[in-house]
């Protein structure tokens, strides 16, 4: 009888320990990147964000579905929605990581550590909301204009998802400057409506969220900030798509647009 089989229950577990720190189930450790390291990049890390995201999404989600609660004058449900797709967005973004892109997975795959000017946004626009909704509450009652928002912001959710389920190995958070054996030109699918669906979705992700708050300031910003983000990245990432695939991906971008307004 061969010694690798396990004779009785304590070398049964050793056994699945052995295989389990073998084949990593749990780490978070990508492939081709170091971590920012801002956020311990570790199991226990992931798990806590996790539940603190989920925390927030259900509570948002909740005050949402139930239309706010009538004696708390902050506690709407545009609030809610905010609090709800801002969580799902998060959470979403290193779940998809996750599932379709291990080897790129990290605790900074919940672009949590975006820089400090992302955070600054939103906190600027929970900041608009709460202050026009106690001094002008009638500005914020304009509830079309919130439900153009959450459909726009859904819509956005979805494409950039989709966007990164399709693309698997080949998305990445951090724009490729070299070229991988594994590397392929997407163009079928999202990617032959939207050149770059997951900027695509995360612009009208954002803009649904102001929408739904009614913030008319920091709509125009967020368009503004955004716009500029994505024309100058684009610019950038393209350079290096088109030295990976040359023609085929001059022939892709000639054919196939951005639908960012102004971004070809």
């Amino acid at each position: 009888m061969s010694s690798d089989v396990p004779k009785n229950f304590e070398d049964r577990l050793r056994q699945r320990a052995s295989t389990t720190r073998n084949t990593n189930t749990l780490e978070t450790i990508p492939v081709n990147h170091q971590p920012h390291e801002n956020i311990p990049n570790t199991p226990l890390a992931a798990s806590t964000i996790s539940f603190l995201l989920g925390s927030i999404f259900s509570l948002g989600l909740t005050l949402f579905l139930t239309g706010g609660i009538s004696d708390r004058w902050w506690a709407t449900y545009q609030l809610g929605f905010f609090l709800a797709a801002w969580s799902g967005f998060h959470w979403g973004e290193f779940a998809v990581t996750a599932g379709w892109n291990r080897d790129k997975c990290s605790v900074d795959s919940f672009l949590l550590d975006n820089g400090a000017m992302y955070h600054i946004a939103n906190g600027t626009a929970l900041v608009e909301y709460l202050i026009t909704l106690y001094l002008k509450p009638s500005l914020k009652a304009h509830h079309y204009i919130s439900l153009i928002g959450v459909i726009m912001a859904a819509i956005g959710q979805m494409l950039r998802a989709s966007a990164m389920i399709q693309a698997s190995t080949n998305f990445s958070h951090i724009v490729a400057i070299r070229k991988l054996p594994s590397h392929r030109l997407v163009t079928d699918g999202v990617y032959s409506v939207f050149r770059h669906p997951s900027y695509a979705g995360f612009f009208y992700w954002a803009l649904g969220t102001q929408l739904v708050l009614q913030n008319p300031i920091s709509s125009i910003g967020f368009v503004l900030v955004l716009w500029r983000f994505f024309s100058r990245r684009i610019k950038v990432e393209e350079r290096a798509l088109v030295n990976f695939f040359g023609e085929e991906y001059e022939n892709y971008r000639r054919r196939v647009s951005t639908n960012i307004p102004f971004i070809r």
